[in-house]
C-alpha cells in the first residue's frame, strides 16, 4: 500500500524543493505522511472547488501547483477563506502538497508541459540555472515556420478555454519558428526572450507598460498573452504521469478539469469589433 510519504518522495525527486525560489512556499501544507494513499487529485489551484472535488472523489492527497499560503500566517481559523480550506482538508483526511517554482524550474517542468501542448520541441531553458538544464521558461521550435496569426490560433487551440481568451501583439504575417514560453506570470523575462532571439514569446499576465516598452525594441519577439491558469494547467498532466509511474500504478491519479481561472465574464465592446489584430 502506498502512502502520502511515497507520493512526496516521487514528487520531490521530479521537482526538487531546492529549485524553489527563496520567497516561495512549497511542500506539504497539511496531512499525515503515513496515511495510506489510493487516490490523488492534481490541480493548479487549491481552491474551494478543487478541495470539494477531492472530497467527492475520495482522494487522500491534493497536489497543487500554487501554494495555499504563500505569505506567512499566524493562524488558520475556520472563519477565514484559507483557514476554512485547511479545516476541510483535515476533517476529510486529505493532505495538500504544493510544487510551485520548483516545478517551474525542474526538467521537465511547467514550461516543458506548456511547450509540448503548443507543439514545440524544447531546445533549452529560457533563463537557465548553472546546470544548463533547469531554470525558468523554455525555448523551443516549431516543426515548420508559420504566420503569427496561425501561431496565435495554435496556442488558443492547445490550451483550455478561459473567458479572457488569448491576446496577441505583433505583425500577423510575421513568420514564427523559434519560440520562448514561460508558464505563469512572465513579463519579468521579456528582455530575456528578446536577448534569446526568438520570434514569439508565450506567457501570462502581461501588463500594459512592460508589453508596450518591449514591443518598441527593434526585433523584439511578438507576444502571446494567455490566462495564468491555462498556461500552467498542462503541467497537471505531467505531474500526474510522474506520480503514476513513480508509484508503480498502485494509486489512481486524476487531473482536475475544473477551471479555476478567476475571471468569469468578458465583453468585447462594440458588436462590430472582432478582437483580432485590431489597430
Amino acid at each position: 500500500m502506498s502512502t502520502v510519504a511515497d507520493a512526496i518522495r516521487v514528487l520531490e525527486a521530479a521537482y526538487p524543493p531546492a529549485l524553489a525560489e527563496g520567497w516561495d512556499a512549497v511542500g506539504l501544507v497539511c496531512g499525515d505522511r503515513a496515511e495510506a494513499l489510493t487516490k490523488v487529485l492534481v490541480c493548479v489551484d487549491p481552491t474551494r472547488s478543487t478541495v470539494d472535488e477531492a472530497v467527492e472523489s475520495g482522494a487522500q492527497l491534493i497536489v497543487a501547483h500554487h501554494p495555499l499560503m504563500l505569505k506567512g500566517v499566524h493562524g488558520v481559523p475556520a472563519d477565514t477563506p484559507k483557514g476554512s480550506l485547511v479545516h476541510k482538508l483535515i476533517r476529510n483526511g486529505i493532505a495538500l502538497y504544493c510544487a510551485h517554482t520548483n516545478a517551474d524550474a525542474a526538467d521537465p517542468g511547467v514550461s516543458d508541459a506548456l511547450a509540448e501542448a503548443i507543439g514545440l520541441v524544447v531546445t533549452a531553458p529560457l533563463n537557465p540555472n548553472a546546470d544548463g538544464r533547469t531554470g525558468i521558461g523554455r525555448i523551443g521550435e516549431l516543426p515548420e515556420a508559420e504566420p503569427f496569426a496561425l501561431f496565435v490560433d495554435r496556442v488558443a487551440q492547445a490550451l483550455p478555454v478561459t473567458e479572457g481568451g488569448v491576446r496577441a501583439a505583433g505583425d500577423p504575417s510575421r513568420q514564427i519558428k523559434r519560440v520562448a514560453v514561460s508558464g505563469g506570470a512572465g513579463d519579468s523575462y521579456l528582455a530575456t526572450a528578446t536577448a534569446a532571439g526568438v520570434d514569439a514569446y508565450v506567457t501570462a499576465d502581461l501588463r500594459h507598460h512592460p508589453a508596450g516598452e518591449h514591443l518598441a525594441v527593434p526585433g523584439a519577439p511578438a507576444l502571446v498573452d494567455v490566462a495564468h491558469w491555462a498556461s500552467e494547467w498542462p503541467w497537471c498532466g505531467q505531474a500526474a504521469g510522474i506520480l503514476r509511474a513513480g508509484l508503480g500504478g498502485t494509486v489512481t491519479v486524476d487531473v482536475s478539469t475544473l477551471r479555476t481561472d478567476p475571471w468569469t465574464a468578458q465583453s468585447t465592446g462594440a458588436p462590430s469589433r472582432t478582437g483580432r489584430f485590431t489597430g
